[in-house]
């Protein structure tokens, strides 16, 4: 008989210097800020880095670059909420990405925007 080979791929996700995420809400919906247990403010910004620690100078940046508040930060996952009305959530997301691409020669995305 015949012998069938198989081929088995092992895909492995390994941290890279990286912002793959950075979105803004605009106007969001009550809930998600109840969900969150943060502040009605008018805008949420959201991030996520790689590698997870990174979250910590992002968080800093948009604070000190924006009138912005930090929402949520989750150093193990990568994670950033921020809040404040929509032009200083933008101005904070828009420097992130400026300093992390240039400072920490990070790939970053586009912020989108819903």
């Amino acid at each position: 008989m015949g012998e069938i080979m198989g081929q088995r791929i092992i895909e492995e996700s390994v941290p890279g210097k990286q912002i793959t995420l950075a979105h803004v809400i605009a106007s969001p919906v009550p809930d998600i800020y109840q969900s969150l247990g943060i502040e009605a403010t008018g805008a949420i910004g959201i991030l996520t880095v790689s590698p997870f620690e990174t979250a910590l100078i992002a968080a800093d940046t948009a604070a000190k670059s924006a009138d912005v508040m930090i929402g949520f930060l989750d150093r193990f996952t990568g994670s950033v909420v921020i809040t404040g009305d929509v032009q200083s959530v933008e101005v904070a997301l828009a420097e992130v990405l400026r300093a992390f691409k240039e400072t920490l020669h990070f790939e970053v995305v586009p912020v989108t925007r819903t």
